[in-house]
């Protein structure tokens, strides 16, 4: 089964002359064609564009030619990333119709190592929201259960690999929007340092948040992706001026230092408590020595981000005003009925709130009191886990508060805040996380392990959950419809 095979195992069999890039593609398009209307994962399909590559890339292996190291790899794309002459719309009304001018740095590395781009998928509108809840194209679902969110904002690219859509998806994460709906949909989600892959082409949430990541089978893809993706661009001024990472795995924990802050996860409920547990103890198996750490000040993170993400999203989401950019309202007379009619009609309800939010947090009387004081908040947090990885090589936090939740049951925006209380700290403080499968709950849905290092220690954080994903022995388990032809 096609279907299932990694992205590095889809690699080996096309260069070994096991499968045509032509073959691998029809798979997958078909899989999409066949069940995507069950799960939402995609806005945009690439059916043409897909076969081409795959029958150039198939061209070029019978001619002997040079191929990248992604060659016959589908790779799906959050549609937050521009690809030059596709639709780019944020899942929102307001860009509908809007297509990318230019390719994103991202894509442009894939396409040099031979990735297909195989489609876009779906996400919470411009990526605010933690259950893609609150896109305003359509509803996606968890391939685990119909009845469940994938988790956001990136829940398209976690379910487009979770139900086998594609071996690899592209999503940003701004507070977690990789890691959770990873977790939620049994995959591994990459958050990497920020700065560490570029930004360029990526449609501005919180400018300073902001960081492109994969979602992968497993964490041999995610070494592989990022080593493509993990370059310097001169077009991102954020962009760490660092060479690609050559990332080892296979690595041993023994005497790895893993810090856990269990202050911080007291009010953990009973089940995502006992199944950290078991993964805090099958780091020890691995040699790894647990160490209690004092990260107590994440308890104003989320406040703290809330302050600074909005203030952002409001500036960045300044330019959609219905003149340069997407849909202009045709019931605007006048200039000014132009910028306000364009927004109340193009914007949803979660991103007008985080944009008027913002706005307050910037006017007139309140930056000192709001702004100026969480990014002050943000600064000591920085220093705090520069502290902490002084005494140890790496920290591990649940994901989430839990497993994936049914829609509708956090309609208090506040109680949907919460659900990135343990990754919104690794965004404030720019470091490298990952989502790593650790277990199901009784209702059989998966739950994830989160590894977190120092700020350019990416490699150090994929090899340890490569060590972590491999000590359980066993093939990832998958969601029912994974398992269709």
């Amino acid at each position: 089964m096609i279907h299932t095979l990694s992205a590095h195992q889809l690699h080996q069999k096309f260069l070994g002359g096991e499968l045509s890039a032509k073959d691998i593609v029809q798979a997958f398009l078909k899989r999409i064609d066949t069940y995507d209307n069950q799960i939402g994962a995609f806005l945009t399909v690439f059916h043409e564009k897909a076969l081409t590559k795959a029958e150039e890339l198939d061209r070029k292996l019978k001619n002997g030619e040079k191929l990248g190291k992604l060659a016959a790899i589908p790779i799906a794309i959050k549609d937050n990333i521009h690809i030059k002459g596709e639709f780019t719309t944020c899942a929102s009304k307001f860009l509908t119709n809007y297509r990318a001018p230019f390719d994103a740095t991202v894509i442009h590395l894939l396409e040099a190592e031979d990735a297909i781009l195989i489609g876009k998928t779906n996400h919470d509108e411009f990526a605010m929201g933690s259950s893609t809840e609150n896109s305003a194209l359509q509803k996606t679902y968890n391939p685990w259960n119909l009845k469940c969110t994938p988790g956001g904002s990136s829940g398209g690219s976690a379910a487009a690999v979770a139900a086998r859509f594609c071996p690899v998806a592209l999503g940003s994460d701004t507070g977690g929007s990789i890691r959770q709906p990873s977790s939620f949909c049994g995959i591994v989600g990459y958050k990497p340092t920020y700065g560490r892959v570029s930004r360029f082409g990526l449609v501005a949430f919180g400018s300073s948040l902001d960081q492109i990541g994969p979602f992968t089978h497993d964490t041999q893809d995610t070494a592989l992706i990022m080593e493509v993706l993990g370059q310097h661009c001169d077009r991102d001024s954020t962009s760490l001026p660092l060479p690609s990472d050559k990332i080892e795995l296979n690595a041993s924990l023994q005497g790895t230092k893993i810090g856990v802050p269990w202050q911080f996860l007291e009010k953990l409920s009973e089940e995502p408590k006992a199944l950290f547990n078991s993964g805090i103890e099958r780091l020890k198996e691995l040699g790894a020595q647990i160490i209690d750490i004092d990260l107590s000040i994440l308890e104003y993170a989320n406040a703290t981000y809330y302050i600074i993400a909005t203030a952002e999203a409001s500036t960045n989401l300044a330019r959609f005003d219905g003149i340069r950019y997407g849909q202009r309202s045709q019931k605007a007379k006048t200039l000014d009925e132009v910028y306000d009619l364009s927004k109340e009609e193009g914007f949803g309800t979660e991103v007008k709130r985080r944009i008027l939010l913002g706005t307050y947090v910037l006017s007139a009387g309140y930056q000192n009191a709001y702004y100026k004081k969480a990014q002050r908040v943000r600064r000591l947090m920085v220093e705090r886990f520069t502290e902490v990885f002084q005494e140890c090589d790496l920290v591990a936090t649940p994901v989430s508060p839990g497993a994936a939740f049914e829609f509708g049951a956090k309609k208090d925006p506040l109680q949907m805040y919460l659900e990135d209380i343990y990754t919104i700290p690794i965004n404030l403080a720019g470091l490298p996380a990952i989502s790593v499968p650790n277990g199901f709950t009784k209702e059989k849905l998966p739950i994830g392990l989160q590894l977190i290092g120092p700020q350019k220690c990416d490699a150090r954080v994929i090899a340890a959950a490569d060590a972590f994903a491999k000590a359980s022995g066993q093939s990832p388990q998958l969601p029912e419809i994974a398992t269709q032809e």
